[in-house]
């Protein structure tokens, strides 16, 4: 059986990552199993289009575009969805790097005709050379990374996480693009679960669809010295429990928390007495593990409650653009929180 066409989108936005942009290009570049085309979709900068058109204007098969929708990663995702022409299409964070197989674990998640999506593992870099000794591995989604608690090997799951991603073409035929008004757009705050989403909704388009997650297909993300601090690690935990909510309201609080009542219930338990034990090993940051994940869990929790009375005072409305229309809302149906 034949390897299936891959395109690779990498959606941009700052200069500040030129040189992790770079390195994203070119780890797609150096894979085993080549991607028909890298496509560099950049979310509304002007100088940045311009710079990247130049690096690659002789670089084939590297295509730059504009987002052609609003503001934000789902926009940008979905412009890179419409210009694209693999039978398969893969995310790669701008500020990731990819392992030198990652797009062949991902095609052979497709021999089953039922599989729609596969996603893979990543591996933080810590800007400090090293895990913080307070940051619990269970809360490794605050950075974009893959969180103790997920099971090994290659395994169906609810969703796959969007920065190491990919999708049957067939799959967005079915359910349309990512929604905006869900992740990331422009806002200070670090929302997200859009790839969840998309998800909940395309296995209820096709009730038949398999999605994996297989651990061999690995990015490392890199994760700024900022976003070490417990700071961040609050602000993100309370905008995912914003985004939960609005993600609940949309597909129903049973699909939509229904990976979240196993974590919550055994994963994290679990890990707080991991901490605890560790502290009274006198093993460093054990303590503060265990107080992370309490804290982490009660801030996110006030994010759900307050973003579940929000969403059911505001009638929240998500566009979701079918394929064929690049970027924003036009055109595209609108699901309903």
């Amino acid at each position: 059986m034949s390897e299936p066409d891959i395109s690779v989108v990498i959606c941009v936005y700052t200069e500040d990552r030129w040189e992790d942009i770079l390195a994203a290009v070119s780890s797609v570049r150096a894979q085993s199993l080549p991607a028909l085309e890298t496509l560099l979709v950049v979310d509304h900068n002007a100088t940045l289009l311009e710079r990247l058109t130049r690096e690659y204007k002789e670089t084939d098969p590297v295509r730059v575009l504009v987002n052609s929708g609003p503001r934000g990663l789902s926009a940008g995702r979905n412009t890179g969805i419409a210009a694209s022409r693999g039978e398969i299409i893969a995310f790669l964070d701008d500020d990731a790097v990819a392992e030198r197989d990652w797009l062949r674990h991902f095609a052979e998640g497709y021999a089953d005709p039922r599989v729609m999506a596969v996603g893979g593992r990543t591996m933080p870099i810590w800007a400090s050379g090293r895990r913080p000794v307070w940051f619990p591995e269970e809360f490794d989604w605050v950075v974009g990374c893959t969180y103790k608690g997920l099971p090994p090997g290659r395994v169906r799951v609810r969703n796959v996480l969007g920065g190491n991603a990919s999708f049957r073409r067939t799959a967005f035929d079915a359910a349309g693009g990512f929604a905006t008004g869900i992740g990331r757009d422009g806002d200070s705050r670090p929302l997200g679960c859009e790839e969840t989403e998309l998800c909940i909704r395309l296995t209820r388009a096709r009730p038949d669809a398999v999605l994996l997650i297989d651990d061999r297909a690995v990015i490392h993300h890199r994760v700024p010295e900022v976003r070490e601090h417990f700071r961040y690690f609050r602000t993100r935990a309370y905008a995912e429990g914003l985004s939960k909510a609005l993600v609940a309201r949309s597909v129903g609080a049973g699909k939509g928390l229904e990976s979240e009542r196993r974590y919550t219930t055994r994963v994290l338990p679990a890990g707080v007495l991991r901490g605890l034990r560790d502290a009274a090993l006198a093993r460093p940051g054990g303590a503060g593990r265990a107080g992370a994940i309490v804290a982490g869990v009660l801030t996110a929790a006030g994010g759900y409650v307050l973003g579940s009375v929000r969403a059911r005072r505001g009638g929240a409305v998500f566009p979701v653009v079918p394929v064929g229309t690049a970027g924003g809302a036009r055109g595209g149906e609108e699901v309903a929180a």
